[in-house]
């Protein structure tokens, strides 16, 4: 069985606008107002402008890799970057996934705990398909 690579760009397209849901929730989540509070004006700032950056990749990734999957694997030195970015960034988020942040405290319920789990996948899902495209 062959698998077609733009098709699996278009998979993780549609799982990056799905990891933004999750994006979304964490400032409730951890209650970023209230936690966030206690610490100086431009470190709360920074917060949600970093987040907003993120945000941002994410819907600049996934916009590529729906809209544009084929060009993505044509092997151009363009399209080796932005697949070879890809890889990195999502590489990156699996290891802090697996091995710096620690969510034990927040997972409280089998829901929390169970995207946390699903999101684990999609990044290393992400990270494949990435890596995959960017080295032909």
């Amino acid at each position: 069985m062959t698998v077609r690579l733009d098709l699996m760009l278009k998979v993780a397209g549609v799982l990056q606008f799905g990891v933004l849901t999750a994006s979304f929730l964490v400032p409730r989540v951890l209650n970023w107002r209230e936690t966030l509070k206690p610490l100086p004006t431009l470190v709360r700032q920074l917060t949600w402008v970093y987040g907003g950056y993120v945000v941002l990749m994410i819907i600049s990734l996934g916009a590529v890799s729906l809209g544009l999957p084929h060009e993505l694997t044509l092997g151009s030195g363009l399209a080796r970057a932005v697949c070879a970015f890809g890889a990195v960034f999502w590489g990156v988020r699996l290891a802090l996934q697996l091995f710096y942040l620690d969510s034990r405290e927040f997972l409280t319920t089998w829901v929390l705990r169970a995207g946390h789990e699903g999101l684990t996948v999609v990044f290393a899902f992400l990270t494949v398909v990435f890596t995959l495209a960017a080295i032909g």
